[in-house]
């Protein structure tokens, strides 16, 4: 976290500041009274602006994140996102966390290696995607899941997104990006019904500009790293 605090440039700071406000005010604005949908969004945002930068302590804070959205997803009957975050994206972030460690760039604690998949290891995480996407569908029809197709989709956006993230490739951003518009759909749905909830689809949005960030970033770390290799 001290090196985040001196690397982070201008941009970085106004992508930070401003997503922290717009779900700050947002979250009064509309009369939320859980203030765990604010503590949430605020980890949430602060924990990609580290991944962004490839810094290992981003996947502790997605962990924190994780348990309280699934808490917040219970609410609204999401349990789609309940087994995705708590059983599977939080799991995911531990293992993404000890792969960074163990992976750091020249020596850099703070800055991750960046990785390319082989066509052999992007075939297979294929092959598992799909898997993990039908079992999820029909254990999400078993429990009555609310917006069944769309949170099927975030299963399959939010795994891939997972993945990629813990084998430290920068496409991991663009897999986000999309889980990030999923969840703004499914947070707009169930605004509908009870605008309390309309807070997620700020902090989402937030999410889908930091992530927009982290894959133009990486990309750049990717190039430095490799020009410093050679």
């Amino acid at each position: 976290m001290k090196n985040f605090f001196k690397s982070i440039t201008l941009a970085e700071w106004l992508i930070w500041s401003v997503s922290i406000v717009a779900v700050t005010v947002s979250f009064f604005v509309f009369g939320n009274v859980q203030y765990h949908y604010l503590a949430a969004s605020l980890i949430g945002v602060t924990a990609l602006m580290l991944v962004s930068k490839g810094n290992p302590a981003g996947q502790l804070l997605t962990v924190v994140f994780s348990v309280f959205y699934g808490v917040i997803a219970y609410s609204f009957a999401y349990y789609g996102e309940i087994i995705t975050y708590i059983g599977m994206s939080a799991p995911m972030a531990v293992w993404a966390l000890v792969a960074w460690l163990k992976n750091p760039y020249k020596g850099n604690k703070s800055e991750v290696k960046v990785n390319s998949l082989s066509r052999r290891e992007w075939a297979g995480f294929a092959v598992a995607a799909v898997a993990v996407t039908v079992i999820f569908y029909f254990i999400l029809r078993a429990l009555n899941t609310a917006n069944i197709i769309v949170s099927t989709v975030s299963v399959l956006t939010s795994f891939s997104a997972a993945y990629l993230t813990a084998r430290r490739s920068r496409f991991y951003a663009l897999c986000y990006g999309v889980n990030d518009l999923v969840l703004i759909a499914m947070w707009i749905l169930a605004s509908v019904e009870d605008l309390t909830y309309l807070p997620m689809t700020v902090c989402f949005a937030a999410f889908f500009v930091a992530d927009a960030y982290g894959f133009v970033n990486w990309t750049a770390i990717n190039r430095k790293q490799r020009g410093s290799d050679n």
